[in-house]
């Protein structure tokens, strides 16, 4: 395979180093921390001019023109300081100048900006502060580690559980729309920076409760359902308390297991209460605002305008919550026939008992007695023929026959489609349901 291109001229290092071809500093001190940075480019006009490459960059005009910065490898040696044109933008543009001056004049200031930003920028992806360790551990909450008040000393007890499940289900409430707010106040959680989750319950706030894939007409009924079953419970329970985002959660557990026992299984679907509520001061908007999915296949969703192909965006989602394949599997195949679809669309749902928590979706996406083919009524739509009448009994999406097309998933397929299989089908759903629930609890 070779070693690649050797640099021959010279010692082929140091001086003779080939670059970017922006070449020079504009520092006497390039390792202590100081204000230099500032002073050089407010104190010099600045003349355009090339470096030995060729490349445009700036320098002292002729009358300022002064040599003081080192060599980086020739002992005593001098440069005249160099900047690039986007050194000068912090300059020139009007906006930015403002801020450039600011830190001139400040340096104490510069230096607390420095220290915060640079501490933002490597602990970014570490999540929330219960996740950091040590003793150097700052004292001081910042508003984009996304703050949680202490979870309670005190959570309510498998009785309370059993009477907030009664309380849910007796309410105006469906499956699907219990089932559909847990996912979305959950299935914002991303592994890859440990944010998002359904602790905190912020998916009543801004901007979350707002997002189009969460139908906000919608969620706002069940959650005003949801916050009056916990304003009651509440005031009657003493230092007990529940909060919103235990009974967002609560409320998909209590669903999945009815529909369940409507299927003819018995499951008991794991719930760990504790979760606090975020208030709208501790949720940084700007910031939640690019959680919002473009896409999310365990809701048949795509945003208009979305041109990545709904199955990759499925499992870039799965990918995100850090789920296997056979969970993604088991969870798309659920949450279809519980009618979780983004708008109530029937599409991908696959049977003919929404609400049961059966394996119809795999059942009838496999079955040789019908056969795809795309729809014309619109992009990225397929329909099942009926082999012998030639009628539409289906219709699904990319994100649906992926599990048909692609050699993995309709492996798993098959075996959540199995006579035998219903009962597996239903205890995985409800394994890989709770994983989803509890993956932002650290």
């Amino acid at each position: 395979m070779g070693l690649g291109w050797k640099n021959t001229m010279g010692s082929g290092n140091a001086e003779n180093t080939i670059s970017s071809g922006l070449e020079g500093a504009w520092t006497p001190h390039p390792t202590t921390w100081d204000n230099e940075y500032f002073e050089t480019l407010f104190k010099y006009e600045w003349v355009q001019t090339k470096s030995p490459a060729g490349a445009t960059q700036w320098i002292p005009s002729k009358t300022e023109a002064i040599d003081y910065v080192p060599d980086a490898h020739v002992a005593g040696k001098k440069h005249t300081p160099v900047m690039l044109t986007s050194d000068l933008a912090l300059r020139m543009d009007p906006a930015y100048e403002k801020i450039s001056r600011r830190f001139l004049e400040n340096p104490a200031e510069l230096a607390d900006a420095f220290a915060r930003a640079w501490f933002k920028l490597t602990h970014r992806d570490m999540g929330p502060l219960a996740r950091y360790l040590g003793p150097e551990v700052p004292s001081e909450v910042l508003i984009w580690q996304d703050p949680l008040s202490a979870a309670p000393k005190r959570v309510i007890g498998k009785k309370d559980i059993a009477v907030l499940k009664e309380q849910i289900l007796k309410s105006k409430l469906t499956i699907s729309q219990l089932v559909t707010t847990a996912w979305a106040s959950a299935s914002t959680y991303r592994n890859s920076d440990k944010r998002g989750g359904a602790n905190g319950a912020r998916i009543a706030l801004e901007p979350q409760r707002n997002w189009e894939v969460n139908n906000p007409a919608e969620l706002a009924v069940v959650l005003d359902v949801l916050r009056k079953i916990q304003s009651k419970f509440n005031a009657k329970s003493g230092k007990v308390q529940v909060s919103l985002a235990d009974l967002i959660v609560l409320g998909g557990c209590a669903a999945i297991e009815k529909a369940a026992d409507k299927a003819g299984v018995k499951v008991s679907v794991d719930f760990y209460p504790g979760r606090v509520d975020a208030s709208q001061a501790e949720t940084d908007v700007a910031s939640f605002a690019h959680l919002e999915p473009v896409a999310d296949g365990f809701r048949n969703y795509v945003k208009k305008g979305v041109t990545t192909p709904a199955e990759f965006l499925l499992v870039d989602k799965a990918a995100l919550l850090d789920l296997t394949a056979p969970e993604m599997t088991v969870l798309v195949g659920g949450m279809r026939v519980l009618g979780t679809n983004f708008d109530k669309s029937a599409i991908g749902e696959l049977t003919t008992d929404s609400g049961k928590l059966t394996n119809d979706f795999f059942v009838n996406l496999l079955s040789p007695t019908v056969e795809w083919t795309p729809s014309t009524k619109g992009k990225d739509l397929y329909e099942a023929h009926d082999v012998k009448k030639g009628t539409v009994t289906w219709v699904a999406s990319r994100a649906d026959l992926v599990f048909g097309s692609n050699s993995v998933l309709r492996a798993l397929a098959e075996v959540y489609a199995s006579k035998d299989a219903k009962k597996k089908f239903v205890n995985d759903f409800a394994a890989a349901w709770s994983k989803v629930m509890e993956a932002d609890r650290f």
